[in-house]
């Protein structure tokens, strides 16, 4: 009897070591690769094979072959750099890269650059291709023009990093500053432009009325000549004429207005008391 459980133990333990070592080898074996990812393989006999894996589940050789994961999906990176102008102004320019490698050149990117390609490659391309772009414009260019430099900027960058098998999706400007006596030079700019704008309204405006003098004067004396045509044709009634309606205006204006009192002429009528003057000789 002991010798039959003998038995059994030896193939239970015999049976669990199977097992175990075969979880162990599957485990080994399997490896997954996420979703946005692709795998490449290193083999030890042949080095980095030219085999890509999708996502999903995939079998290998166990102690002879390793899996090497890379993210494929676009990664964001900031690259800072202070460059010159063309009319040598200095400038702080920030700029976004989006990028991802591109996957069916994948062992060739990792057998050149390894896993942290990015930190190999657009620091270096990014502040070069920025301080020749840059170059290339004004400062005051930089602001009016964005579009037009960040699209230089794009299309310089995706041909350089292209032939380290690299591709960028979108590249932007995001941060754009000037050194502070550019800025201020900039302000004293504009006050400038404002005083000559004041200084050309003050013309035009100091124009249109020697414009409206002369035109007034104009009138004025052709009013002169025809007055003084009426008079040598009609005589001084005219004048008399003009007297009246003057004299007529002013009584009305005197009329209106409350302070002003008229008072008659004859001395008795001043507040009904009699005459001023000397009286009969009393005895």
């Amino acid at each position: 009897m002991s010798n039959l459980f003998s038995g059994l133990a030896g193939s239970i333990a015999k049976v669990g070591f199977a097992v175990a070592g075969g979880s162990l080898f599957f485990e080994n074996a399997v490896y997954t690769v996420p979703p946005g990812h692709r795998a490449i393989i290193f083999d030890r006999s042949k080095g980095v094979t030219d085999k890509i894996k999708s996502e999903g589940a995939h079998l290998l050789v166990p102690v002879l072959q390793k899996p090497i994961i890379m993210d494929c999906r676009l990664a964001p990176r900031t690259i800072s750099s202070i460059t010159g102008t063309k009319d040598l102004q200095s400038v702080n320019l920030s700029l976004r890269i989006l990028s991802r490698p591109d996957t069916v050149n994948l062992p060739e990117l990792y057998k050149r650059l390894g896993e942290d390609y990015q930190e190999r490659i657009l620091p270096s391309v990014g502040n070069e291709v920025l301080k020749a772009i840059v170059a290339r414009y004004n400062a005051d260019q930089l602001l009016t023009l964005r579009d037009q430099v960040s699209r230089e900027i794009r299309e310089s960058m995706t041909k350089r990093c292209k032939g380290f098998n690299l591709i960028v999706d979108d590249v932007s400007i995001t941060h754009l500053n000037f050194s502070s006596d550019f800025a201020r030079a900039i302000e004293a700019k504009q006050v400038a432009e404002q005083n000559a704008e004041r200084a050309k309204f003050v013309v035009a405006k100091a124009e249109q009325e020697k414009l409206a003098r002369i035109v007034r004067s104009e009138g004025e004396s052709e009013a002169a000549s025809l007055v003084s045509a009426a008079l040598s044709k009609y005589g001084p009634g005219l004048i008399e004429l003009r007297k009246i309606e003057c004299a007529q205006q002013i009584a009305e204006d005197l009329a209106k207005n409350p302070r002003v009192t008229y008072v008659p002429d004859q001395q008795g009528m001043l507040l009904n008391m009699p005459a001023f003057g000397p009286g009969p000789a009393r005895s």
